[in-house]
């Protein structure tokens, strides 16, 4: 139907586009505070990118990307995480040949096919922070500082911080087998899915929402009881660093996040305000994604949040917005010559970063002051052929009623001194 939105997505107009705008702004602000430049990437990349970087036995990559073949038969996909196009950029454009780190973020639309709920979308709107350069724990401990830094920002209160450690590649290695072997008994009561992650990707099970997967995986061991030294004194020192930011958080060994390219710390701030879709933000340390791109090793770390899942929070614990309309002067006109004139002085005071109105589509001047008020105007003022050919007017204060005279060949300036 052509007159209705593909299913999944949806128009941001009103209220609606002012709340997302003061949310940008604060984005805006943070990265800025915090050291973060912003980069923009392709909606579209070579599937490859995502098969590589995410993951082959992700549910993203498995079932959720928007694939096709491009007129020049190449495999195009469009992009379902900010992540990997940055990593993408970052070796491409060779920004590692700079000082580094380098600290990016991105506000962008990306795409899933999956069932539309609450809060998620098939085109949906993600801002991110991606840090390279650095695998100290401070690095993670600033993304997560920035995260927190957003929620505080907007408002959002009522949200726990969990952070988990995945350890390193050995790390990984030895917990997948030992995860496999607490699996093996019960390998054929689990989805198909989760068989078939079983020899490619057993951590995947773990990120299941089977209700009879995660029953039979309740009692797994935890990745934590596997880690090498250096990846529990990692993990420490995050831990001890947060405590010094004064960020309150748990650790939770189910925080294993939905991405492969995953390694030592991941977190995820949940909130209990949105049901069943609880993380609000997550992300965590890539220090192989680089690497799986083509480049020399090179640790990254960094999160993304939905911004749709954003504004869904801050309506749970905030109510709905509203604001109210604003215009500086609506300029009222009575007569084509009245209007003619209006509409000149109103080009000026909007070049002077004035917000003017005028009427545009003939109404009367009683429907043109009710419309006046309708808007917002705090001074009002109406044209006629006397004030034309008198070469003065009264504007009026909407609130107090004070007038004040103001000539109509230095409207802007008399204005600006009235006000």
């Amino acid at each position: 139907m052509i007159t209705k939105a593909p299913r999944g997505t949806q128009d941001l107009y009103g209220d609606q586009v002012k709340t997302w705008r003061k949310v940008e702004q604060v984005i805006r602000k943070l990265t800025e505070d915090f050291g973060f430049e912003e980069i923009r990437t392709p909606m579209f990349e070579h599937t490859e990118l995502f098969q590589r970087g995410v993951g082959e036995t992700t549910d993203i990559v498995q079932k959720e990307m928007y694939s096709f073949k491009d007129k020049g038969d190449r495999d195009i996909t469009l992009k379902p995480e900010g992540t990997a196009g940055v990593a993408r950029a970052f070796l491409e454009n060779k920004l590692f040949a700079g000082a580094q780190p380098t600290k990016l973020y991105y506000i962008t639309p990306a795409f899933r096919y999956e069932r539309p709920q609450a809060g998620r979308f098939r085109q949906f709107h993600q801002f991110g922070v991606e840090l390279f350069g650095s695998e100290e724990p401070a690095a993670d401990a600033e993304v997560i500082a920035i995260a927190k830094a957003l929620l505080d920002r907007v408002g959002i209160n009522k949200v726990e911080l969990h952070i988990n450690s995945l350890g390193g590649p050995e790390c990984r290695k030895k917990y997948n087998e030992t995860l496999k072997s607490f699996i093996k008994d019960n390998l054929e009561n689990l989805c198909p899915t989760c068989q078939e992650r079983f020899e490619k990707n057993p951590l995947r099970t773990l990120d299941c929402k089977n209700e009879g997967c995660q029953e039979i995986l309740k009692g797994a061991p935890a990745v934590l009881d596997v880690l090498d030294e250096e990846c529990k004194a990692h993990f420490k020192k995050l831990q001890s660093i947060l405590d010094s930011m004064g960020i309150a958080y748990i650790v939770d060994p189910n925080i294993v996040r939905g991405l492969d390219y995953y390694t030592r710390t991941v977190f995820e701030f949940i909130s209990n305000d949105i049901g069943s879709q609880g993380t609000v933000c997550g992300g965590g340390r890539y220090d192989k994604l680089i690497e799986e791109c083509g480049g020399k090793p090179m640790p990254a770390v960094g999160f993304g949040v939905g911004m749709e899942r954003l504004v869904m929070v801050m309506k749970a614990e905030q109510g709905e917005e509203t604001y109210k309309a604003h215009r500086d002067i609506y300029i009222g006109s009575l007569g084509d010559n009245a209007g003619i004139k209006s509409q000149g002085i109103i080009y000026h005071l909007r070049q002077a970063g004035i917000s003017a109105e005028g009427d545009i589509i003939g109404r009367s001047v009683k429907a043109q002051m009710k419309y006046a008020n309708k808007i917002g105007a705090e001074f009002s003022v109406i044209l006629g052929d006397d004030e034309i050919e008198q070469n003065k007017a009264t504007i009026k204060n909407m609130e107090t009623g004070d007038l004040h005279e103001v000539t109509i060949d230095n409207f802007v300036e008399d204005f600006k001194k009235a006000r």
